[in-house]
């Protein structure tokens, strides 16, 4: 037998008002709407639950005790409606994100600070990963993630402006063994590679030329899965390494390390916040992206 919520949720209402057209009004629908409800319950059952006269409305011993059966777990629901509305009406509960580990950004402290400090309801749960997947799959409310990886049926609002990619070493490296003039001669050279995870390949080195994209495939002395571990051992004059500008840029304003073959970096579409289209946005979510554009509009305008 199949199970009418609603026909349930209708006939506890009417025995509440003990009255058809008072549960018609509550419902906002018509005192026939009710009444044929009740009428398909009574036939799913097969047994009266209601006594109709024109004055009054009553029970049968099959409906008080059908009623008290199904009361508390009506009672449970609303309850459970009620809070599910209090989410819509302000931001709470836990925002989970999975953000890439060399979107600095977002990662850098005082956006997520500030969030937080805004927004006290609201529990960030942030996983730091490279890896991909399905957010949704996993649970995720949103990632961040390079613009170019992204679905194309996720929504993407943009975290900062373009980025690019460099080749950095650290000055003492230069002294020892100078500097390519090309991004081929980088095989001849002591590097530092990145690679997501043990049994990966470590990631090949992109550049542009003429307008043109192409890999160079070097040949690392040290790889890591660690971008703070391979500034580390470039700042000590282990060899060149290689990724985000953003991530080099405080050794690089103190003059640790130097961008290296500039003119083969080109730039590209930086971070996105995504998530997937969705008519209502949980307000916890919506706090996080307007959150963001507050902070993109103060930095315009400062």
């Amino acid at each position: 037998m199949s199970i009418d919520l609603n026909a349930l949720a209708v006939f506890a209402l009417v025995a509440e008002e003990k009255s058809f057209r008072a549960a018609a009004d509550r419902l906002d629908v018509t005192r026939s709407a009710v009444s044929q409800t009740i009428r398909r319950l009574e036939e799913t059952l097969g047994i009266a639950l209601v006594q109709r006269t024109t004055r009054s409305v009553s029970l049968t011993e099959a409906g008080e005790r059908l009623l008290g059966d199904v009361a508390p777990a009506i009672a449970e629901l609303r309850v459970a409606m009620d809070a599910v509305g209090d989410l819509r009406a302000r931001p709470r509960g836990q925002l989970r994100l999975a953000v890439s580990s060399i979107a600095e950004d977002f990662l850098s402290g005082p956006l997520l600070a500030s969030f937080a400090a805004a927004y006290p309801e609201v529990q960030l749960d942030i996983t730091v990963t490279d890896e991909e997947f399905d957010i949704v799959a996993e649970g995720y409310d949103a990632g961040v993630r390079l613009g170019e990886v992204i679905e194309q049926d996720m929504i993407a609002v943009p975290i900062a402006g373009d980025e690019r990619q460099l080749a950095v070493c650290a000055p003492a490296y230069l002294q020892r063994f100078g500097a390519p003039s090309h991004p081929s001669e980088l095989v001849a050279h002591r590097c530092i590679g990145w690679r997501p995870a043990p049994k990966a390949a470590p990631y090949r080195w992109e550049f542009a030329e003429n307008g043109k994209e192409f890999s160079v495939a070097v040949m690392p002395e040290i790889t890591t899965n660690d971008m703070a571990l391979m500034i580390k051992l470039a700042v000590a004059g282990a060899g060149i390494t290689f990724g985000m500008e953003e991530s080099f840029r405080p050794w690089m304003e103190r003059g640790e390390l130097v961008p290296l073959l500039e003119q083969y970096c080109p730039r590209f579409a930086g971070f996105y916040l995504y998530y997937p289209s969705r008519r209502n946005l949980a307000p916890k979510l919506r706090a996080l992206v307007d959150h963001m554009r507050r902070r993109d509009r103060g930095a315009a305008t400062s």
